[in-house]
């Protein structure tokens, strides 16, 4: 078995980790108990939010490397759990490094959930959130058509912005609609139906992921995400913030 073909399969489990959300120690562990189980001891690795590298090589073995570049990432953790699963199995089972590439493949295409699934769910969770924060049964259902427009919106405009440009006009739109709810009559209280709109927005696994992170010792990749965390807290800001400054300079009044 060549060092190479191991470094690969290591690699690209590796990448399926870092690309769906995995923390920084997850994907470091992963990749060294492929190599090691494969018999290449000499392997080591750096792993940044946004990449990886892997080397492996000494005076008894040929050296090797790989780099890969993960410019963005999603959050798909039955991914990362379907990745994080073999790597156990493969210990326990000793698959062959065939049968793991075939199954890291088929983890790679496992599909997510339909479109129409993950917007009920986000109206939903828009209108949980709203309760959470004190928000009426009103105010319930008026976030619960809210999460349905905003995540309808980020479907579509997936991909086609800058994540900071998709935060302000995400932001913003929540605004726009709670203001359209609330003087339709079919909200009551303003803060809740806001709190409640954005709050899916925002991005909690790569804020904890990026305190573990600091607390694991890696700081660059934490203070990465810190970072991409608090840009998103700040877009959102400013999108709803510039919507309710538009009313105050266009109505007066104060509404929150």
């Amino acid at each position: 078995m060549e060092t190479r073909e191991v470094l690969e399969t290591a690699m690209k489990a590796g990448r399926l980790l870092l690309g769906n959300g995995a923390e920084i120690f997850r994907v470091e562990e992963t990749i060294y108990r492929i190599c090691r189980h494969y018999g290449v001891q000499s392997a080591s690795t750096f792993v940044l939010s946004n990449g990886i590298f892997i080397t492996a090589g000494d005076e008894k073995e040929p050296c090797y490397s790989a780099v890969r570049h993960l410019p963005s990432w999603v959050t798909r953790l039955d991914r990362v759990a379907a990745v994080n699963q073999l790597s156990r199995e493969i210990e326990e089972k000793n698959y062959s490094l065939e049968e793991v590439n075939r199954r890291l493949d088929k983890i790679e295409t496992m599909p997510g959930h339909p479109p129409v699934f993950q917007v009920l769910v986000a109206g939903l969770a828009c209108a949980c959130f709203s309760f959470l924060f004190g928000g009426a049964l009103g105010d319930m259902a008026a976030n619960f058509l809210i999460g349905l427009i905003l995540y309808s919106f980020l479907l579509k405009t997936g991909g086609r912005l800058s994540k900071i440009t998709g935060n302000i006009l995400g932001g913003a739109l929540v605004g726009v609609c709670c203001l359209a709810a609330y003087y339709a009559g079919l909200g009551g209280h303003l803060r809740p139906m806001v709190m409640g709109g954005i709050l899916p927005l925002v991005p909690g696994l790569a804020f904890t992921n990026g305190i573990r992170d600091l607390a694991d010792g890696d700081y660059i990749s934490g203070a990465v995400r810190m970072l991409d965390a608090i840009l998103v807290f700040v877009s959102l800001g400013a999108g709803v913030g510039a919507v309710f400054l538009a009313y105050h300079h266009m109505f007066g009044g104060v509404l929150l």
